[in-house]
């Protein structure tokens, strides 16, 4: 198996970086990478998982501080479990664990010695792409997925059709057997799970021929999930007991779908206010004029004052993303940006020298401030 690339590698940043940095990095990945803008790119179909991958981490403060730590072996969910490796030893030569001398005296501990009871099934996973405007205002989405499912001959049993699980003769029906265990305090009387039903208490002679005994079968199904206004990407919808099935009669795990937002071609998003650049012309931006600001919901018609320079922000408030269980939004913020001429025809260059010649320091206010820094510098 290849090794994991480490995330702040991956998403370009230092371990350092805070969570702006993280976030702004990543986004930029996001989008170069995304499968809409490479169809058929393998490799980038994979960095784009990988991206995702090592966000997922980053941007949680308690994964995160475990990755920092121990690396990816802090991810996972069996590290540090490790328990007692050597046990005790030195009585006479024997050696015996922790689970022995609890089972020697309280008739257990030493691994599970109960009958099995209902047990609850494992979640699943599934992921949707969704667009900008489909997260923004909510959506109903179809998600395909394969679970773990009740046997539909055997009802779960296990058993062929016509017949059911027996008590089991070893245990009779308690899951559990006694053992005598010679210990260093003399001969202990112990219990363990029973090995012939595993602890189940019942035993199947004849197994379902469907599922082969085991009582379930994996099924493909498809499920409408609702995307509820302001998801962000990366966040998670949960269909409760749509999971795989349960063992012994215990509850169904959930489906977890995760949702990916596919870029925006003008808007970018962070938490909910989008932003945006909305060039305009140097007359537009000297003389002002009333221009078009695009918003989620159709145009807006803005008053652009007049001497309005390049660079300036404004804040449409409530034109931005829906918050999630709520009617109340963010906002929308864009950036000036004045688009300087170019292919100039020889008439136009002279009428713009002519206007550059009739403009003085009250015109060029920040010209003539720089200016004037310049020369008082010299003067020194």
């Amino acid at each position: 198996m290849a090794q994991k690339r480490d995330y702040y590698e991956v998403l370009g940043v230092d371990k350092g970086a805070d969570a702006d940095t993280i976030k702004k990095s990543f986004r930029k990945l996001a989008k170069k990478y995304h499968p809409d803008m490479n169809p058929d790119d393998k490799s980038a179909e994979e960095k784009f998982k990988e991206v995702n991958e090592a966000y997922e981490v980053l941007s949680d403060p308690d994964k995160k501080k475990l990755y920092d730590q121990y690396g990816h072996d802090g991810l996972d969910p069996n590290f540090g479990a490790g328990g007692f490796g050597g046990g005790f030893g030195g009585f006479g030569g024997m050696d015996f664990d922790m689970g022995d001398i609890f089972s020697s005296f309280f008739g257990g501990g030493g691994g599970s010695s109960r009958r099995r009871g209902p047990s609850r099934g494992s979640d699943i996973g599934a992921r949707i792409m969704v667009s900008f405007e489909e997260a923004a205002f909510g959506c109903k989405k179809d998600v395909s997925f394969t679970r773990v499912d009740k046997c539909p001959d055997c009802d779960g049993s296990g058993a062929k059709s016509g017949t059911h699980p027996e008590t089991c003769p070893q245990c009779g029906g308690s899951g559990q057997v006694r053992f005598q265990q010679r210990t260093p305090l003399g001969m202990m009387q112990s219990t363990r799970t029973c090995d012939k039903c595993g602890g189940k208490g019942t035993v199947i002679k004849e197994p379902c021929t469907k599922c082969g005994g085991t009582g379930t079968q994996r099924k493909s199904k498809k499920l409408e999930v609702n995307i509820p206004a302001g998801i962000d990407n990366m966040q998670r919808v949960v269909l409760r007991g749509q999971g795989n099935v349960g063992q012994n009669g215990g509850m169904a795990g959930d489906l977890i779908v995760e949702v990916g937002i596919r870029p925006h071609p003008i808007f970018e998003r962070e938490g909910y206010n989008i932003f945006c650049e909305v060039p305009v012309s140097f007359a537009e931006a000297t003389l002002g004029a009333t221009i078009n600001i695009p918003t989620l919901e159709g145009d807006y018609q803005y008053k652009l004052p007049e001497g309005t320079q390049t660079g300036t922000t404004v804040t449409l408030r409530g034109k931005g993303i829906q918050y999630l269980n709520s009617r109340s939004k963010g906002d929308l913020i864009f950036t000036v940006v004045v688009e300087v001429p170019k292919n100039l025809t020889e008439t136009q260059k002279k009428l713009l020298r002519e206007f550059d010649m009739s403009c003085n320091d009250s015109n060029l206010s920040a010209k003539a401030t720089f200016k004037e820094k310049i020369k008082n510098i010299f003067k020194k």
